[in-house]
């Protein structure tokens, strides 16, 4: 039995609210919500990409010092320093340009969103006290568009590429 099918099957005050709260809600497209879903976790990423680079292909100074200075991961109480802080500092500066715009455009859009997880995890470590403002929200974004698909106005959609989004 559908979710739709359940709510027409219920009965008295309980039923009402889940028809009235059914009725004024499920107006709203399920692919308008990813997009703005996919919007909302591309930006914070996008921005900081963009301080990362001097030009095309050329590492800011300042994202290099960063790595090799002062970030530090804090794993069980411990400081612990980057590996390879220049590799460090070039991969983060590509992958926050290139998912957001996998995101924004909806290609590859699930991949996207499990890149940024993955870095929301790793900014996690080095930055501990960021997560119920930062962390926390990124996380939930990228696990919405993971499970759910990038919506019909997607790229991926358009394409073929992600079937889960044709039932929606």
């Amino acid at each position: 039995m559908s979710i739709n099918q359940n709510v027409a099957a219920q009965s008295g005050a309980p039923g009402a609210v889940a028809r009235f709260t059914e009725a004024i809600f499920g107006i709203i497209p399920l692919s308008l919500t990813m997009l703005a879903l996919r919007f909302a976790l591309a930006v914070p990423f996008w921005f900081s990409g963009l301080t990362k680079w001097d030009g095309f292909l050329n590492l800011s100074f300042g994202a290099k010092t960063l790595f090799a200075e002062e970030f530090k991961l804090h794993i069980f109480g411990a400081e612990l320093p980057y590996p390879a802080p220049e590799l460090m500092a070039t991969l983060s500066g590509v992958a926050e340009v290139t998912f957001p715009v996998m995101l924004v455009f909806g290609l590859g859009a699930r991949y996207a969103a499990f890149g940024l997880l993955a870095m929301t995890a790793i900014i996690q470590l080095t930055v501990p006290d960021g997560w119920a403002n930062f962390h926390l929200p990124w996380a939930a974004m990228a696990l919405a568009i993971m499970t759910f698909g990038p919506g019909k106005i997607a790229l991926d959609y358009i394409l073929g590429l992600d079937a889960s989004s044709r039932g929606e």
